[in-house]
């Protein structure tokens, strides 16, 4: 496109922008992002769960309104009503703030079987020291947040139970218990194998397995080391366009190329990208 019709198209639609076209304003959304950023995919924004008063109470609660993971929060809140019949207790690796926590917490109170214990494990030191297979994004310490913001934003649900402490060292205290739902998210690879090894083997039938960090480019680790785990197993990782992935217990899963076996390393070594 030439400059000068270029720029009479921006005018123009900047001129609609100020007399309140909404359409107009995501077209030069979009017109300013294919300058900024060209290779990011917008997606149509009408979405009806933009809307969920419920959800969104819930997103101003951990202050993530105007956050980067809003689509993941929702999967998650979504996926969670596949285990309402499943027998078993809940758990997340990797609890920091208790976003995700709290919403498996919450939508077990409304489950057919709502007397779930929830186990919640992180040291709450941050990260540990990443290998060379996690690439160059993350750092040890990242994510470090106080173990008492945990408990407060989780203090109305009774069922909690904190087990503190590096992964994997407090597996062993659940080991004699089966779970229904279990949210991983905790970055790093070993942390995550060592996860996934422990808590696919307790799963229930039905049960799901949710990686947070599953076929993002800033934890290629992450999703090597779950593909490797289950590449002789029946279930396989369904891979989220918004980033993370889940796996149901039981379920015959259909084997495709993946996307995270392309070489995340060059994306995550661009620069310290949102994850």
């Amino acid at each position: 496109m030439q400059p000068v019709k270029s720029v009479s198209k921006f005018l123009a639609r900047t001129t609609n922008v100020i007399r309140g076209d909404r359409q107009a304003r995501f077209r030069l959304l979009l017109v300013l992002a294919r300058w900024l950023a060209p290779n990011y995919r917008f997606k149509w924004p009408a979405m009806a769960w933009w809307n969920d008063e419920t959800f969104n109470a819930y997103l101003d609660a951990f202050e993530e309104s105007g956050g980067l993971n809003t689509d993941r929060r929702w999967n998650l809140y979504q996926l969670l009503r596949l285990v309402d019949g499943v027998d078993g207790d809940t758990a997340e690796c990797g609890v920091y703030k208790g976003s995700s926590s709290y919403l498996i917490c919450e939508v077990s109170t409304y489950a057919q079987r709502a007397r779930r214990e929830h186990f919640v494990f992180d040291s709450f030191e941050g990260l540990s020291a990443p290998d060379e297979i996690d690439g160059v994004y993350w750092r040890r310490g990242d994510l470090t947040v106080a173990e008492e913001t945990a408990r407060a934003n989780l203090i109305k649900f009774e069922n909690v139970r904190f087990m503190t402490g590096w992964i994997p060292e407090r597996f062993e205290e659940v080991a004699n218990r089966s779970f229904a739902f279990v949210h991983i998210d905790v970055d790093l690879a070993q942390p995550t194998l060592d996860s996934f090894g422990f808590f696919y083997d307790r799963l229930s039938p039905g049960g799901v397995i949710v990686c947070d960090d599953y076929g993002c480019t800033t934890c290629p680790g992450v999703t090597a080391v779950i593909d490797g785990f289950l590449s002789k197993r029946p279930e396989k990782m369904l891979a989220l366009s918004c980033g993370g992935g889940f796996m149901i217990k039981g379920v015959r899963t259909t084997t495709l190329p993946s996307p995270a076996r392309a070489d995340h390393r060059a994306s995550a070594a661009r620069g310290r990208l949102p994850a």
